[in-house]
């Protein structure tokens, strides 16, 4: 499978951090978070990615070039104003399906940190699933929560039921896009019809992982992971 790291994000609420610097390009540990999912990913087999970009893009390509020197190899997907997630991988689909009918892809966002094995992540066939999200704990910034899991699928909540949160690690087939046209659109909207139909599967991850939103949850990680060093 390819795999997808959505980094067109503006980074508004990580101002001014992000004036000069793309999020994605902002150091954890020692290095761009960015470059953190580029190595797991490589590490784990996955050594053909697509990034997209919009907000300082070009500082992005000068920083991974064509992803040899990480020991992958990147396609790039150009916005000229940020697409949002459904969007974004819609523009990307033709670098990401050669053959759109049985081609699912990996897609991770570009401003969380995990630990989590990217090898676990199936490979799906739209005839059973249109999507593989993974959810975690709900954190302190998020305490109600996405979606409920049981039995393997993920769905909305009932009323009373306890939610988990989306960690922005997923599976998608191509086929979740095939009703919508290009422009600006949240993939929300796509992930909930599909879970009416009961068409997406999933996962709970109990690791490290963390949502990098804010310069304070950007600073708490740099300093666990140079602490852990």
């Amino acid at each position: 499978m390819k795999a997808m790291i959505l980094a067109a994000g503006r980074g508004d609420r990580m101002r001014p951090l992000t004036l000069e610097t793309p999020k994605p390009l902002l150091e954890v540990g020692g290095k761009p978070l960015i470059v953190h999912h580029i190595e797991k990913l490589a590490l784990n087999g996955f050594s053909d990615l697509v990034i997209n970009h919009a907000w300082l893009g070009e500082k992005i390509e000068a920083a991974l070039g064509n992803g040899e020197a990480l020991g992958v190899s990147i396609s790039w997907s150009r916005e000229n104003e940020p697409l949002e997630s459904a969007g974004g991988i819609f523009q990307a689909l033709p670098l990401l399906a050669s053959n759109a009918e049985i081609s699912s892809f990996i897609c991770v966002n570009a401003d969380i940190w995990t630990d989590y094995s990217f090898k676990n992540l199936p490979f799906i066939d739209s005839q059973t699933l249109l999507a593989w999200l993974v959810l975690v704990d709900n954190p302190e910034h998020h305490p109600e929560g996405d979606f409920v899991l049981a039995d393997g699928k993920i769905r909305e909540a009932k009323e009373g039921e306890e939610k988990l949160t989306f960690s922005g690690i997923a599976v998608y087939h191509p086929a979740l896009f095939k009703d919508i046209s290009a422009g600006k659109q949240s993939i929300v909207p796509l992930l909930k019809q599909a879970m009416a139909n009961g068409k997406v599967g999933g996962e709970y991850y109990a690791g490290e992982w963390s949502d990098i939103g804010t310069v304070q949850r950007l600073q708490s990680l740099d300093s666990k992971l140079k602490t852990e060093k």
